[in-house]
């Protein structure tokens, strides 16, 4: 599986006024207690800034007009899926991610967020939480990047 390629992906770390990162509880039964940011693939020829302000909308609800972007990761950050997720997730066409992050600051309010925004949903629920929690609540095998997200954002955060 490592003649693979990494699937191009775009994530957001939204944070509150109050320094706190948006969480949501994945909705499928495999991931069940599992927490994480807005993220998904890239579509061919989008930007990796546009597809993370897409994922976001369609996650979350909230739109790009209730964002500030901060800044951007210094560096793409990728995973490796686990031995028994490999050949099962994305068609068996990916080893793991390439990650592009982005940090951004949340501007509206909690009405603005609707969980149902996409069909199907991604996220059962959501919370605001410390960004040091983060890489406690997302699967084991992403984190790495959690840890290195938290890193290199909390500090503008």
């Amino acid at each position: 599986m490592s003649s693979l390629p990494y699937r191009p992906c775009a994530g957001f770390m939204l944070a509150n006024p109050e320094g706190l990162v948006f969480v949501g509880e994945r909705i499928d039964k495999k991931a069940l207690g599992f927490w994480q940011m807005p993220q998904g693939g890239i579509d061919p020829g989008e930007e990796p800034k546009d597809a993370a302000l897409r994922e976001l909308h369609e996650e979350t609800g909230i739109g790009a007009d209730l964002v500030e972007i901060v800044a951007p990761a210094s560096r793409p950050m990728r995973y490796d899926l686990p031995p028994e997720l490999l050949g099962k997730v994305w068609r068996g066409k990916y080893r793991g991610q390439l990650q592009h992050w982005y940090l951004g600051r949340f501007l509206g309010s909690e009405d603005d967020v609707d969980l149902e925004a996409h069909d199907p949903p991604e996220f059962r629920a959501y919370r605001w939480v410390e960004p040091a929690r983060l890489p406690d609540l997302i699967v084991p095998f992403k984190r790495e990047v959690y840890a290195a997200l938290v890193e290199e954002f909390a500090p503008l955060i």
